[in-house]
């Protein structure tokens, strides 16, 4: 079994149901934490429509605030979920300002961990973290089913 997210009649992902199940709980807890709805509506017999303008917003969002964290455990827990997310955004045509997104972090660092011995960690450097993160996007976009 599997379940479709797709925008108007073109399917940008068909993963199994327990992907999709866990996919959308973690979609609630990123709407969440950035206070903002992803555009990804609701699955219905197995389908489920994604709006383009408000996703392109989440994508963004998404992308600055983890941009804004050095934490190793919050960069853990989103890391593969804003991969996701990414190659998503890919297959749906949406834009990255890569550039903007690898220069400093824009607002103040949430999330920066403390260490005893060295202090604040900061966020890693702009080009190291854009491609690192372009990598595993690409990578999950390989592998996603259509």
């Amino acid at each position: 079994m599997s379940q479709y997210f797709d925008t108007g009649d073109e399917t940008l992902w068909n993963p199994s149901n327990g992907a999709s199940r866990m996919f959308r709980r973690q979609v609630a807890v990123f709407e969440a934490e950035l206070e903002l709805s992803s555009g990804i509506g609701p699955m219905e017999n197995d389908e489920c429509q994604i709006d383009l303008v408000t996703f392109e917003a989440f994508v963004n969002a998404l992308l600055a605030h983890h941009r804004r964290t050095s934490h190793a455990i919050v960069l853990a827990l989103s890391d593969g979920f804003t991969a996701t997310v990414l190659a998503l955004a890919e297959r749906a045509g949406i834009e990255v300002d890569w550039a903007q997104l690898g220069a400093a972090p824009d607002g103040p660092l949430e999330d920066a961990q403390v260490s005893a011995v060295t202090g604040m960690s900061a966020p890693t450097e702009g080009g190291s973290w854009a491609a690192g993160l372009r990598e595993k996007a690409r990578e999950l976009g390989r592998r996603m089913p259509r």
